[in-house]
C-alpha cells in the first residue's frame, strides 16, 4: 500500500509531543513501563532521556525528531503491518521511520519480549 503525499506531509508536521502521551498510555495500560518505552525509543533513535524531554518541550515535529536521530542500523529489520501499511513497502523515509516507532510501541504494548523488540542482525 502506497502512502499519499498528503499523508506523508501530515505525519511530517505532527509533533512528537502530541503523540508521546498516547504511547505512554498504550504501554502502561498493557502493564509496561515508561522506562521500557524510553528504552525502545532510545534503541531506535539514539536519544537519551534528556534529549527526548527537550524534543517534547520544544514540540518538535516528526520531521525534526527523525532528522536529529541517529537511526539504529538494525531498524531495517522492523517489518510487518502498522495502520494498514506494510512497513517494508513504505517509500517515504520519514513516514517509514515514524511507522518503525509505532510498530515498536505496539510490540511493547502487546507484551513482546524486549530482546525481540530490540532487533539484532542474525549471525550466520
Amino acid at each position: 500500500m502506497k502512502t499519499t503525499p498528503e499523508h506523508d506531509a501530515k505525519i511530517a508536521k505532527m509533533t512528537f509531543a502530541s503523540v508521546y502521551p498516547h504511547y505512554v498510555t498504550k504501554v502502561e495500560r498493557k502493564g509496561r513501563t515508561t522506562e521500557e518505552l524510553h528504552q525502545v525509543i532510545t534503541w531506535l533513535t539514539g536519544f537519551d532521556n534528556q534529549k527526548l524531554q527537550k524534543l517534547i518541550e520544544t514540540k518538535a515535529t516528526f520531521e525534526t525528531f527523525f532528522s536529529t536521530a541517529d537511526l539504529n542500523p538494525n531498524a531495517h529489520l522492523i517489518t510487518g503491518s502498522i495502520c494498514g501499511y506494510r512497513i517494508e513497502e513504505i517509500e517515504n523515509p520519514l513516514t517509514k521511520q515514524v511507522r518503525f516507532l509505532d510498530k515498536l510501541v505496539d510490540e511493547l504494548a502487546k507484551g513482546r519480549k524486549m530482546e525481540k523488540i530490540l532487533r539484532q542482525e542474525q549471525v550466520k
